[in-house]
Parts: structure tokens; sequence; C-alpha cells
């Protein structure tokens, strides 16, 4: 018996049976970003390590939801993806704990500014723009001109045809309200989103759907981070997408470890094996076109180009703490949430 258990092994080792990495715990995390990288992270994390990872996919508003409902009993270890202002919102309620990888000094100063100004809390992983995504068949179908601006999405030729996501889930949408506030000032942001109401046909729970319902011909146009249009358009969908030319707002998507984490030491293994190259360049490979933090992470010509784009001098560290935050979200359910349809 001891034989043949022995020549079992020594066969599987041969053909390839046992797997690289033996168990070695487990990893509970929240992702923000599209499914299909969340999966393909945790995949290839657990492939690499032997760490179990436990994946949830969720918008990132819900995430801090859970994540403050959990804070005396933390059942995640890992929040991975969505904008920089909400990690910071967790940061400055104790819900986050400091980490700072040996991967570091490797990533753009944009990335290693949020983990500053965050003391520690968090890590900067991938940047994107918000831009207009139009679904270019529908536009032509219904012979509706190109929005440009922030000003065209007001034209009454758009009424009912333009997606949103909601602030109280939507990480995206809290971006897009605060770019809009540092762009002008709150009283003509709040002005201007009254009046864009009446194009709107809905207000989505999560960043995604708006684009999706784009790439599925069910609305004409949504206000959307350009790496979740590049997605759709990559996908082969009838999308196109414009920047306002008055300029638009960005992300610095985050990677956290909770405060309170049952594994921390999976979850700091995690957070060092992200910092790479290698676990960086995933995300296209998931047909994500975000731009990755990484100096070393291949560069992908379908990755938008920020450097082109007009982007607003976004103050990350102001509007992601949580008093902000509260105050404009609860300003956006009073004046523009509880407005009739």
């Amino acid at each position: 018996m001891l034989l043949r258990s022995i020549l079992g092994v020594a066969l599987a080792l041969v053909c390839g049976q046992v797997t690289p990495a033996r168990a070695q715990g487990q990893l509970n995390m929240l992702c923000a970003p599209q499914a299909d990288w969340c999966e393909a992270i945790a995949t290839a994390f657990q492939r690499e390590t032997g760490i179990r990872v436990n994946m949830t996919r969720k918008s990132t508003g819900e995430i801090l939801a859970q994540v403050r409902a959990e804070a005396q009993n933390p059942r995640t270890d890992i929040w991975f993806g969505g904008s920089a202002e909400l990690h910071f919102a967790a940061a400055e309620e104790n819900l986050l704990q400091a980490y700072t990888s040996p991967n570091m000094a490797e990533l753009h100063p944009w990335a290693q500014r949020v983990h500053a100004q965050s003391n520690g809390r968090c890590v900067g992983v991938s940047s994107g723009a918000i831009g207009i995504a139009a679904n270019t068949e529908l536009q032509t179908r219904k012979n509706l001109p190109e929005a440009q601006s922030w000003a065209d999405l007001l034209k009454p030729d758009y009424r009912g045809e333009i997606q949103l996501p909601n602030p109280n889930s939507s990480g995206t949408a809290y971006t897009i309200i605060a770019g809009l506030v540092q762009l002008w000032d709150e009283d003509r942001a709040f002005d201007y989103l009254r009046r864009l109401h009446a194009n709107v046909n809905a207000y989505t729970r999560s960043g995604a759907a708006p684009i999706q319902a784009v790439a599925r011909g069910e609305t004409a146009l949504a206000v959307t981070f350009n790496m979740e249009a590049q997605s759709v358009i990559q996908a082969g969908f009838p999308v196109a997408v414009t920047y306002p030319a008055e300029g638009t707002s960005y992300e610095v998507a985050c990677l956290s470890i909770i405060r309170g984490a049952r594994n921390v030491a999976a979850a700091r293994r995690f957070y060092d094996w992200y910092l790479t190259p290698a676990a960086m360049d995933i995300a296209s490979k998931a047909n994500q076109w975000h731009v990755p933090a990484h100096r070393g992470a291949t560069p992908d010509p379908r990755v938008p180009d920020m450097s082109k784009i007009k982007l607003i001098d976004y103050d990350i560290a102001t509007y992601g703490a949580s008093q902000m935050r509260r105050r404009l979200i609860d300003r956006w359910d009073r004046e523009i949430g509880s407005l009739p349809r």
C-alpha cells in the first residue's frame, strides 16, 4: 500500500497533476471592479500561493456599507478596487489597517500619494477617467447628436436617453458629483444635476450598470469610467467614448486591508502579490483597461491615454473625507434623488 502511494505521487508529479502550491489558509475578499477581473485575480493568486480565496463582487458603496456593518466582527480581509475616496472614508473611521508593501517604490507617484495621504491605509492600484459613452448605432438610428461636453448632455434631444449611477451605492457616481463640484462650485454643480435629471432614465445601483445598458442598446448614453467603456468596446459592442470639453474627474482605485482581518498574513501576501507587474497585467487579459499603478506593467495601446484627457485637479483627500462625502450624498438625495420621474 505504501509503495502504491509513493508510485502514485511520483506519477502525478511526472504528469503535472499536483498543483504547484499547497493550501495555506484562506483570504476573504470584497472586490469592486467587473466580475471577470475579480475572478481572474482571485484565481491567479490562489493558483500561485495555494491560499483559497473567497471573493464577493459588490459595488464600492456596498462594500463600504458591509465593512462598516462588520466593524466589530470583520469577515473581510481585503478590499480590492473602488475609488480612493471611499477607502479614505473607511480609513477615517478606523476600519482599515496600515500596511506598507516592499513593492511600494515601484508604483507611479499617484499610487504612492494616496498611500501617504491615507496614512498607509490604502494604496493606488489603477486609474481611469470619467467619460461619456454612447451606443453609436442607437445614436444614428435616433438621430442624436454627439455629446462632447457636460453642457451637451442637457440638450432636449437626450430626454430619457441617459443613465447615471446612484451615489448611495456607487463610487463612480460620487466621483462624477465630486468632480462637477470641483470643476465649478457646489451650487452650480447641483443646479446642473437638477437640469440633467430630465434626461436621465435611471440611476443604477452600480457604476458598471449604465455602460452595460449602453452596450445592450437599452439606453443611448452613460456617464462612466473610460475603462468600463473600453471593456465593452473591446468585446465588440458599438460604443464610443468622448470626454467633456470643460474637464472631467478621474479616480485612483485602491487596495486596502480591513482592520481586525482574521487572515492578516494572507491579506498582506495578496497586497504584495498584486503590487507586481505580473499581477497587474492580468487586467488586460480579463478585458479590463485600467491604467495600472506599477511602472513595470506591460504597456497596452488599448488602455486609455490619460495624458490626452482634460482632467481637473481632483482633490482626493478633501472629497474622500467622510463628512464631505456624506454631505454631498445627502444633498443629492434631497435635491436630485427625490425629484419625480
